[in-house]
């Protein structure tokens, strides 16, 4: 647009009025003028026309004056804009290029801060993940231990039973191999579940749902455990229980589900031992 502004005022015919100026100069105008009059019976027409060409003639100079400063000004102003486009289209260059680098820096900052924050959440859900798997490591040994001494008093009381009486020798050989065939399956069954449990709390560090399964699973198995600890009990005769001592009894009494055992007397221990079996039995034979 700058361009074209230029090259029309360049183009324009400015020595229009030039021209014209010099067609009809003062001098010339008078010596026609009075050539005129002197041979015209209209003196006053030719006069009248030459004064409005005079006036013309200067009202085009005039007009080319105006013209010529309005090509400067104009010329002037389209530099000046031409000179303020250039800064403009600058600024913007540099305004995209600083904008731009704002947002890659912007960009890499949040990218590194994400890194960061997945670096502390895999450090912390691994360090949950080996506290989950300690405590239920501990937790299998403890019952691994609490079964291998369950067998152990098992077998020691079947012979004890077996010392009793000569006539009950077979019977008592009987549960002793008994005892001894139920300890090793719960050792066995131990072992096992320790085994389960150890794969469980593996799959437990990264599924939260799976560790509740495997919970509800362990008490039921629990739940299971001390029916079958009823039933047993149930099987061998609960009159041999005055037989144990209160320590063994207690213990007794917490495996099928008695609590405050330790506050009962050992004849207490024997009754409510006697009913939590029974119970358990009937339970198990219903279900």
């Amino acid at each position: 647009m700058f361009e074209r502004t230029r090259t029309g005022l360049r183009e324009m015919p400015s020595n229009a009025a030039w021209l014209l100026s010099r067609a009809v100069k003062p001098d010339a105008i008078g010596g026609v003028t009075a050539a005129i009059v002197d041979v015209s019976p209209f003196g006053d027409s030719v006069e009248i026309r030459a004064r409005r060409a005079r006036d013309a003639a200067e009202r085009a100079r005039e007009a080319e004056e105006r013209a010529v400063e309005g090509a400067r000004e104009s010329k002037a102003l389209a530099e000046r804009a031409r000179m303020i486009s250039d800064r403009g289209h600058a600024r913007l260059t540099e305004v995209e290029r600083e904008t731009n680098r704002h947002v890659e820096q912007r960009v890499a900052e949040a990218e590194k801060e994400a890194a960061e924050l997945v670096r502390r959440e895999r450090e912390a859900a691994e360090a949950d993940a080996r506290d989950q798997r300690e405590e239920v490591e501990e937790q299998v040994e403890d019952e691994i231990a609490e079964a291998e001494s369950a067998a152990q008093d098992a077998q020691q009381r079947a012979e004890e039973l077996v010392e009793d009486a000569t006539q009950a020798l077979a019977e008592a050989r009987r549960l002793a191999d008994e005892a001894a065939a139920a300890a090793r399956t719960a050792a066995d069954e131990a072992n096992r579940q320790a085994q389960q449990l150890q794969k469980e709390a593996t799959r437990r560090a990264a599924d939260a749902e799976t560790r509740v399964k495997v919970v509800e699973e362990l008490q039921e198995r629990a739940a299971a455990t001390a029916r079958q600890a009823a039933r047993e009990l149930d099987r061998e005769g609960l009159e041999g229980l005055d037989a144990y001592k209160k320590p063994e009894l207690v213990e007794l009494a917490t495996t099928i589900g008695i609590e405050k055992g330790t506050d009962m007397t050992k004849g207490e221990l024997v009754e409510a031992i006697t009913r939590a079996a029974r119970q358990q039995a009937r339970r198990g034979a219903t279900s």
